[in-house]
């Protein structure tokens, strides 16, 4: 993830958009940490989604195929 002083840039940045408006290179810097953490929060998802297993009630392995290949093809690699 992002890093503590990162995050509480973009909130800054956020509330000011919100109150006095933004220049230009805020603007930027806004977009910027913003593709960052889309990124980082991708990374993190997939990582979550690769370690994952679905089993019903009743203990049956009900991970979805299309699931259990990406998961094969990350180990293989």
């Amino acid at each position: 993830m992002l890093a503590p002083e990162q995050l509480e840039r973009i909130n800054f940045l956020a509330n000011k958009a919100k109150t006095d408006g933004l220049s230009q290179q805020e603007m930027d810097e806004q977009q910027a940490l913003r593709q960052q953490y889309l990124k980082a929060f991708r990374q993190s998802f997939k990582s979550q989604m690769m370690g994952m297993k679905v089993v019903d009630p009743e203990g049956n392995d009900v991970t979805p195929q299309k699931l259990k290949e990406e998961q094969d093809r990350q180990r293989s690699e």
